[in-house]
This record gives structure tokens, C-alpha cells and sequence, in this order.
């Protein structure tokens, strides 16, 4: 089955849902739900994306969007690389982050079985795994 998302009218709403590696609680945290709520800003100002809801879960996150003008699919795509990136440096960098070992060792794994996620298959410096 493919991962990637498709969307036939961009301008129609859409209903999509995304979760962490292993349903992982990473949202519990201020610092993580304010990054991602930081890329939804971004997109919706750079890149045209339009969000109607959303929800942040602690291991997923539900939305309601939709695009006048670009493809949603490289919206959906780019939002989720980014904010990905991010929450890595996040999760290496934040200095009571209990499990960080285990969280980066999970996602690591997952990284190495899934192409999709192999931007976590990479060590963080100073992580051991």
C-alpha cells in the first residue's frame, strides 16, 4: 500500500491523519505540539495550505485540509519532513527529555525497516543507541 498521500481536487476538504513512529506519546510535551503547531502557521502562510480543524493526539494528529493552488500531496509531504526534522533536534536538544535514549533508539529502528522514515535512522550525536 502506498504512504503517500493522494488527493484528486486540492481545493475540496480532506480529512487526513498522521501518527509517530510506533504511536510514540512525542505530543505530550508543550515544546513538540508548538513545533508542529509552528509548521501548520508556516504552511498555511507560505504554502497555501488551508486547515479547516485540527487535532493534536499524544502519538497523532487529525486535520481537515485543503489547497487552492498547490498540490496538497507536497504540502502534506513537506510539512511532515520538516516538522520531523525538527522534532529530532527537539527531542536530542531538550534537557528533561527522560527518554530520549528510547525514543531516538525506537525511531532509529523503525528507520532502518520503513524507507519512509530513514531520516531517523541516522544517530544523533551524543544519543546513544
Amino acid at each position: 500500500m502506498s504512504r503517500k498521500y493522494k488527493f484528486g481536487d486540492s481545493s475540496r476538504m480532506y480529512f487526513i491523519s498522521f501518527a509517530t513512529i510506533h504511536w510514540i506519546d512525542i505530543f505530550t510535551r508543550n515544546e513538540y505540539k508548538d513545533e508542529l503547531v509552528k509548521s501548520f502557521k508556516y504552511c498555511l502562510e507560505k504554502k497555501g495550505l488551508k486547515i479547516f480543524a485540527w487535532c493534536i493526539m499524544p502519538s497523532h494528529v487529525h486535520m481537515l485540509i485543503g489547497s487552492d493552488d498547490k498540490p496538497l500531496e507536497d504540502i502534506v509531504r513537506d510539512l511532515k519532513r520538516h516538522t520531523s526534522e525538527q522534532l529530532r533536534k527537539l527531542i536530542k536538544e531538550h534537557p528533561q527529555e527522560s527518554r530520549r535514549e528510547w525514543i531516538v533508539w525506537m525511531c532509529e529502528r523503525a528507520g532502518k525497516k520503513n524507507g519512509n522514515n530513514s531520516n531517523w535512522s541516522r544517530t544523533f550525536p551524543g544519543a546513544t543507541a
